[in-house]
């Protein structure tokens, strides 16, 4: 049965793979009723079953009151003007394809209420190149999440030349409503920044590992038991200034050499083709069948829950909230 939508409550999710259905959630658990569509019925049905399986984990871990606080809030629907109709805000999540999203867009410029945001879940695609030709197009930006967004709360707010401010103030405060973490980038960059930092790592894993410096294994072990540790509670510029006693000045009058050096000989683009990939890929070993990558994201997710309530219970040194 469907919901009695609240004003400026409702969000369309356009795309019912992992992005879309965990995005469901992130919109659910916070009180708003949800229209999800995809073109495939079947799509949606594996989405159901995920939402149910996610909706238990989270009510086990109390980041939820009930399941069904969440599964009753989610809509699926059959066409897209369905999915938008009344929305405050659609959160497209199709394929990472330039031509599927401009289409989309026009789409859903021409069917949406003319003051919903819409907004794109793309990993690397910039606004401008999708929504130019709209008549609407002042009201559409990136907001690109992490996998999976229920549980990895950031969410990159990156606008196209012509986007209004007001669009971005209004995501913003829709994304921080609902639990997310919204960060500004200020251009338009491809890959934005969290894509590019990820980029930045994992060429040089890719380097060191191509040229026999470190095993898969333990540079995954270096980063997830090393960086990952502080990452997970304070970013590259905090963590730099507490790891000198003159703050960040003092590090860099400490370490700079080394960087200097080090940016000077970036990893080359080759590391990602060729012979040095396929060193990667050797060391890496057999991939996972179906049975054990889904072992495998289970656990991740069991793991982010775990880390999530433990940060949403631990005051930050200013005494807010994490």
């Amino acid at each position: 049965m469907a919901l009695t939508r609240e004003p400026d409550r409702t969000v369309g999710v356009i795309g019912a793979g992992l992005i879309g259905r965990s995005w469901a959630v992130v919109f659910a658990r916070a009180g708003w009723t949800v229209r999800l569509f995809d073109p495939d019925a079947s799509q949606l049905a594996r989405a159901r079953a995920s939402i149910e399986a996610w909706a238990r984990e989270l009510t086990a871990a109390s980041l939820v009151p009930t399941p069904h606080a969440v599964t009753e809030r989610i809509v699926p629907t059959e066409t897209v003007p369905e999915a938008v109709s009344d929305a405050a805000l659609v959160q497209e999540c199709g394929p990472e394809d330039e031509e599927a999203k401009r289409a989309m867009f026009a789409e859903l410029d021409r069917l949406s209420d003319a003051r919903a945001v819409l907004a794109s879940s793309t990993s690397s695609i910039v606004a401008s190149r999708f929504t130019a030709e709209l008549a609407g197009r002042s009201r559409c930006l990136v907001a690109h999440p992490v996998n999976p967004p229920h549980l990895v709360p950031v969410v990159e707010l990156c606008p196209a030349p012509w986007t209004d401010a007001a669009t971005i103030d209004r995501a913003e405060a829709i994304y921080r409503e609902v639990g997310q973490v919204p960060v500004r980038v200020r251009k338009e960059y491809e890959g934005f920044v969290l894509n590019r930092l990820q980029g930045a790592l994992l060429s040089e894993a890719f380097r060191l590992v191509a040229e026999g410096v470190i095993s898969p294994l333990d540079l995954d072990a270096t980063v997830c038991h090393g960086l990952g540790l502080r990452w997970s509670l304070l970013g590259p510029f905090a963590t730099i200034a507490l790891n000198a006693p003159g703050g960040t000045a003092d590090y860099c009058a400490r370490y700079g050499g080394f960087y200097r050096r080090l940016a000077a000989d970036p990893p080359p683009p080759e590391v990602w083709q060729g012979e040095p990939l396929a060193r990667v890929l050797a060391a890496c070993g057999p991939v996972p069948d179906a049975a054990e990558r889904e072992r495998w994201e289970r656990a991740r997710d069991r793991w982010l829950i775990a880390l999530k309530a433990l940060k949403k219970s631990m005051p930050a040194p200013d005494g807010e909230e994490r």
